[in-house]
């Protein structure tokens, strides 16, 4: 008999269902995100950049992109000095993304990226900030995501992960999940009305995906440092934070 701790997830992440899912509510995908978290989405996303800050003239990637609302948060922290590269294996959901970006006239500043976050086409030690909101817990395999995400980091640079979380205090965690199980799922198949269940997929996927401690022990066994986290809201969402260590010099310098 299989035991509770190695249950295999009930949760369909494959990448065929979950770019069909994300394909299918892209066009109401910033209506229903804005709707259902009643707009605190948005001040999710000023505070990660606000906590995790851009410096320097190392270019930003945001992975598992989306719309590009993460990604344009950093162009407006950043006012427009930095490169910022938005990817996500959603071909819909980027061209959203795009009209969007075009919508503000940054194109040279933003650039859109249909890419898998598992196997990232950039190389190794460019970015000065990996970024991910709502959508590390999609991928297929979390271990390879970060390990991802730290490769293509700059040593010394942070790695940023916003999710949902369930929160820890009574009597919130229990009318909240109340209210995600049963409230939010009906709400976000009526609006979006898609065949993949999307907002059934969406609680399902949050209570499976490791939270709090053992989301940092997780980016700390891909190598992070300093891992931290950040719960907002009361621990509805949670922003986790890591770092890149600078390499050491280990080569002997010879003492005359």
């Amino acid at each position: 008999m299989t035991s509770a701790t190695t249950r295999p997830p009930t949760v369909d992440k494959s990448g065929d269902r979950v770019r069909r899912m994300f394909g299918q509510i892209a066009r109401r995908y910033d209506l229903l995100n804005h709707v259902l978290s009643l707009n605190v989405d948005r001040y999710w996303r000023w505070k990660t950049v606000r906590i995790v800050r851009p410096d320097g003239n190392r270019p930003i990637l945001d992975v598992c992109t989306g719309t590009a609302d993460l990604a344009m948060a950093y162009d407006r922290a950043a006012r427009g000095q930095i490169s910022i590269v938005a990817s996500d294996f959603c071909h819909e959901m980027l061209v959203v993304g795009r009209e969007k970006v075009e919508s503000i006239a940054a194109q040279g500043r933003i650039s859109l990226v249909e890419a898998d976050a598992q196997h990232l086409p950039f190389d190794e030690n460019q970015f000065q900030i990996v970024s991910v909101a709502f959508g590390l817990r999609n991928v297929s395999d979390t271990d390879r995501g970060l390990q991802e995400m730290l490769r293509v980091c700059a040593p010394g640079g942070q790695i940023a992960v916003l999710e949902f979380s369930t929160p820890r205090w009574q009597p919130l965690k229990s009318i909240y999940g109340w209210y995600f199980r049963n409230v939010l799922p009906r709400i976000g198949q009526s609006i979006s009305r898609n065949s993949e269940h999307a907002y059934e997929y969406l609680p399902t996927s949050v209570g499976e995906f490791p939270q709090y401690e053992q989301l940092v022990d997780r980016m700390q066994k891909a190598g992070m440092t300093n891992v931290r986290f950040y719960p907002f809201t009361f621990g509805v969402a949670t922003l986790y934070v890591g770092e890149k260590a600078c390499p050491t010099n280990t080569t002997p310098t010879e003492i005359e």
